[in-house]
């Protein structure tokens, strides 16, 4: 079951800010990350998540409003 939009905010502003994360193919949790996309998919693999969702993080998060 995929992961609603809050708890995917929250695993992301978990992660390392300004890298790249690899989450579960389900976006429910982070399988790995790395200061490259190249070194996130290598540790994916690593941690045995072939097809991961890869995303980069900001330097930082900013307050968002409509």
């Amino acid at each position: 079951m995929p992961a609603t939009r809050d708890a995917r905010l929250e695993i992301l502003e978990s992660a390392p800010p300004n890298s790249w994360v690899a989450l579960a193919e389900d976006e429910s949790k982070i399988i790995a990350f790395g200061s490259t996309y190249e070194e996130a998919v290598a540790n994916s693999e690593k941690a045995g998540v072939k097809e991961p969702v890869i995303i980069k993080t900001p330097e930082r998060w900013l307050p968002f409003a409509v």
